[in-house]
């Protein structure tokens, strides 16, 4: 596998209680806005083994009316920045911001961006310049796991897989290949099978002499 594409609320950064409606959602504003504990550490990881690391992610906030683009901006920045200071990096940052029933008639579509459709991991396979088969995509909804299962991906849910979230999937298949509980659960388990990949690989056996 050469390249990890991740979803980005529940995943990187944790979701919100709304009170008011009872409901628990992405985060709206800056403030709200705090990564996952050692997501950082994950994501360097994932680097550090030679990766590719990728965040694809529906985003309809904007289409919504319930936050700016540029409050999609900060939560960028103080991703990226979080990130950074543990020694990281992202590869990619790829956003559907259409929703079907948006507020605002520019965002108002029905597009292949958005997941479960593929087109953001498509493209994101391509500026990494590796097939959808050779990524592991990682979310914690059923839009993810749909995405990755049509795109040929090995998923990975994070969460706790509940037997009431089976009946949602559209067929057994659609079942991850893996459950973890956090980001750097998932990535320990993309560690272990990356070593025993290599581990798998026959060295060369070289006959000459060294002089």
């Amino acid at each position: 596998m050469k390249a990890v594409l991740l979803d980005r609320d529940g995943v990187i950064n944790s979701l919100v209680y709304y009170q008011e409606a009872g409901v628990i959602n992405a985060p709206l504003k800056l403030s709200q806005f705090e990564l996952l504990p050692r997501v950082p550490e994950a994501i360097r990881l994932l680097n550090d083994l030679g990766l590719g690391v990728a965040v694809v992610s529906n985003q309809p906030g904007i289409a919504k009316g319930d936050f700016a683009l540029e409050t999609l901006w900060q939560f960028n920045d103080a991703m990226v920045t979080a990130i950074r200071s543990a020694g990281g990096h992202l590869d990619g940052i790829y956003y559907c911001l259409h929703h079907p029933e948006a507020k605002l008639p520019e965002w108002r579509r029905c597009c292949r961006c958005r997941k479960p459709e593929i087109g953001l991991l498509e493209q994101a396979a391509a500026d990494l310049r590796v097939s959808l088969e050779e990524c592991y995509l990682i979310g914690d909804g059923i839009p993810d796991l749909l995405a990755g299962v049509r795109a040929g991906c090995r998923t990975i849910f994070v969460g706790r897989w509940k037997c009431e979230i089976c009946q949602f999937t559209e067929a057994p298949n659609v079942r991850p290949a893996l459950v973890a509980k956090d980001l750097w659960e998932a990535v320990k388990m993309i560690q272990c099978e990356v070593m025993s990949r290599s581990a798998a690989v026959p060295t060369a056996r070289s006959d000459s002499t060294s002089y």
